[in-house]
């Protein structure tokens, strides 16, 4: 059975699946699905074009929907895309993407802590943990398991690799590679997540290879064309080939 206070303001043209709990003072827009087992806990607010997948849970004052802050905006019809079994702390904020039919998505298995803020079209992967005040500007890119550490601001058009981290307070205007570790204002590539890595089951052999790709684009004299030519003689993995391909695509260049 779903749970709805009676203070809560749900729209008509809402859709919500079954047994879900809206606390009190939330408020739920017109073309919002809403999956089953979702928990508002109070004062949430989301709105629509907007679809959130099941067993998510919202804090209260998370601002979720809303429409993008980008000033080219003109009120056409974008959306959002949640999936399942997210946490959205206090005063998170994810907004709808900018160009009509567009979409801001975010995966499932996420953790976003309070303050966060995911802003127009963006694309968000799982497994993904944002500390406080972790901030993305329009259009970042962030993959499967990659760490935003609190107070990190990132750049629009920026992409997080996949198992990557940054540092809290860190400054990113440029790519972060797969598996890696940046840190600073503005960020440098310090290191490779290991310890990241490890929890994740990642072999030792792996990471050997990872480091190896470490120590060639960041510790040695070669620029990043050359690093990458001697990347592609070496014996190859899933990970060097993840961190080649990321490289290869790349339209604001690795941070360095």
């Amino acid at each position: 059975m779903s749970q709805i206070h009676p203070t809560a303001e749900i729209h008509s043209g809402a859709e919500l699946g079954h047994d879900v709990v809206i606390g009190p003072y939330c408020v739920i827009g017109s073309k919002v699905r809403l999956g089953e087992r979702c928990v508002l806990r109070n004062h949430v607010s989301i709105e629509g074009p907007c679809v959130i997948g099941p067993e998510n849970e919202f804090f209260p004052f998370a601002c979720i929907g809303q429409r993008t802050q980008d000033l080219k905006y003109d009120g056409e019809p974008t959306h959002l895309n949640i999936g399942e079994r997210n946490c959205f702390r206090e005063f998170v904020t994810v907004q709808r993407a900018t160009a009509p039919g567009s979409v801001t998505t975010i995966g499932g298995f996420g953790n976003f802590l309070a303050y966060t803020h995911i802003a127009h079209d963006c694309t968000v992967g799982d497994h993904v943990i944002f500390s406080n005040n972790g901030t993305l500007a329009g259009h970042v890119e962030v993959g499967d398991y990659a760490i935003i550490g609190g107070l990190t601001a990132v750049h629009q058009f920026c992409r997080i690799g996949v198992h990557s981290i940054t540092g809290g307070c860190s400054k990113i205007v440029q790519d972060v590679p797969p598996y890696m570790i940046a840190d600073g204002n503005p960020a440098e590539v310090r290191s490779i997540n290991k310890v990241g890595l490890e929890r994740r089951g990642f072999s030792a052999e792996a990471i050997k290879h990872i480091r190896r790709c470490f120590r060639l684009i960041y510790r040695s004299d070669l620029n990043l064309k050359q690093a990458l030519e001697e990347l592609r003689e070496l014996p190859s993995s899933p990970e060097m080939e993840a961190i080649l391909a990321f490289a290869e695509t790349s339209e604001r260049g690795l941070i360095r």
